[in-house]
């Protein structure tokens, strides 16, 4: 399969581009959205796709739609999106798209750490909280927390970053019961998965869910879910070691990425997190594509 950083359909009208994915009008109540093999770190999108991880997320995010059905209703309408383009569209689409339901999103990220990584280890070390969470004292980077916990952001733009608010400004934006719901049903969400996950070897160190709202006002669960691109994935056996060592555990995700943006630089100077972001190399390109597939094949056996 050819990487394709960034699809063309011109059978329908494109709605937005984002990060990831892209949205196309499919009439008035339904959205073609299809994955292309873009990757982004710190809220940039790299120049360089990553070969196969379209469709490696729209198939890891169709099996947790079916395995987590029964806690919140999702936005999949159950047509297959070939059926929506042009026949010679086709190849372009196939395995990296999802035809759903259009919904009215929520403009919050709901956020649930299960254990304490990247910007919610460096808030902790400045204040012993993440998100206006209190957090016990003595944990270290990679500590399993007592309980997960619900940290939500507002969602930015594409090139901008995600800011981290307290559940508080989220009542101030959405409203208290919604609010609410959205927070008790993630974390319910999150802990259903990380039981699963931990039987085939997969801790689930934190994720990100997105919701919107149907026609009728009905809380759906949209966009994707517990990807390599919206959680952090451990393997369980490299955990212990480096928890002990006080680094960050291998993993299955883009944190890979992330790891290696964090030494790279531009112009000799380090980079500073804004686009145009450096160009990965092929042996960055070639590990991240090989822990995607990894971790959808833990999962799937």
């Amino acid at each position: 399969m050819n990487p394709m950083h960034t699809p063309s359909i011109q059978s329908l009208p494109l709605l937005a581009r984002g990060k990831v994915r892209d949205n196309y009008a499919v009439g008035t109540d339904r959205l073609l959205m299809v994955a292309s093999d873009r990757i982004s770190a710190f809220d940039v999108v790299m120049g360089e796709p990553i070969p196969g991880k379209g469709a490696l997320l729209t198939q890891m995010a169709l099996f947790w739609f079916a395995k987590l059905g029964h806690l919140c209703p999702n936005h999949l309408t159950g047509e297959a999106p070939e059926g929506v383009v042009s026949q010679q569209e086709i190849p372009l689409i196939q395995g990296r798209a999802m035809l759903v339901k259009r919904l009215q999103p929520i403009a919050v990220e709901a956020v649930v750490r299960g254990y304490l990584a990247g910007s919610g280890w460096q808030e902790y070390q400045r204040s012993q909280s993440v998100c206006g969470v209190p957090l016990p004292a003595g944990l270290k980077n990679a500590s399993k927390l007592p309980q997960p916990i619900y940290t939500p952001a507002a969602k930015a733009a594409v090139g901008e970053h995600d800011e981290n608010i307290t559940f508080e400004r989220t009542v101030e934006l959405i409203g208290a019961d919604l609010a609410s719901r959205i927070r008790d049903i993630s974390i319910a969400i999150y802990q259903t998965a990380s039981a699963f996950a931990a039987t085939k070897g997969i801790l689930i160190a934190d994720t990100k869910f997105e919701f919107g709202l149907d026609a009728d006002g009905t809380l759906t669960l949209m966009d994707e879910v517990l990807t390599p691109d919206s959680s952090r994935f451990w393997p369980a056996e490299g955990y212990a070691a480096a928890l002990a060592a006080g680094r960050n555990p291998p993993s299955y995700d883009k944190q890979f990425v992330r790891d290696w943006l964090e030494q790279a630089q531009v112009n000799g100077q380090p980079w500073n997190k804004t686009a145009p972001a450096p160009a990965l190399p092929t042996e960055v390109i070639e590990k991240t594509a090989a822990l995607y597939r990894q971790a959808l094949e833990c999962l799937q056996n």
